[in-house]
């Protein structure tokens, strides 16, 4: 169960600033959902009726500073989205979940093919599609524009949309705290 605790209590009965900063110590893997966190949620399709993935390039880049500082990333999809396997494949070693695998069980290998924790998982999703998982994982999150049912209830709503740079933020928010985003403010000022 999550350390946070937030499912099944009022939000305003726990301090998340010091949940989340406790957590984001023990975080070593990010696990996405795929449809409203590293895209917009937005389903496009040409003409022969081949979905045109689209993601944003900030948040593959921080992917990719992740995956070269020891994180482990996963991306899961609950439906085929295979499209979206080069782009992701090319940030790196990126486990991939795209061919509409059990949500729940995609977490459960990704876990133990990688000897993790709930509590060393943080995991962005926008919907309740994914409340499984985010009842686990040790630092919930989800974008700003993710349904209010998890906004009220998991440990950290990003200021970015899905799409528009909420893994980005993420990334950028744990590796700083753990001291290994070389280029965070605090950092730079030394």
């Amino acid at each position: 169960m999550s350390s946070f605790q937030f499912f099944g209590m009022q939000p305003y009965q726990a301090d998340p600033s010091s949940q989340i900063t406790a957590a984001l110590g023990g975080i070593k893997a990010l696990v996405c959902s795929l449809d409203g966190v590293l895209n917009s949620g937005t389903l496009t399709f040409d003409a022969e009726g081949r979905e045109m993935p689209s993601l944003f390039a900030r948040d593959l880049v921080a992917i990719r500073e992740a995956l070269q500082l020891g994180m482990k990333v996963a991306v899961i999809a609950g439906r085929q989205a295979s499209a979206y396997r080069p782009m992701l494949e090319a940030a790196g070693a990126v486990d991939l979940f795209l061919d509409g695998e059990d949500r729940l069980e995609a977490y459960e290998l990704f876990k133990s093919r990688h000897g993790l924790q709930d509590d060393e998982c943080a995991c962005i999703a926008d919907d309740i599609d994914d409340l499984e998982i985010m009842k686990l994982a040790g630092l919930p999150i989800t974008p700003i524009n993710g349904v209010e049912y998890l906004r009220a209830r998991v440990g950290y709503v990003s200021v970015y949309e899905g799409g528009k740079g909420c893994v980005r933020e993420v990334v950028e928010m744990i590796l700083e705290h753990q001291g290994r985003w070389a280029y965070s403010e605090k950092q730079a000022q030394g």
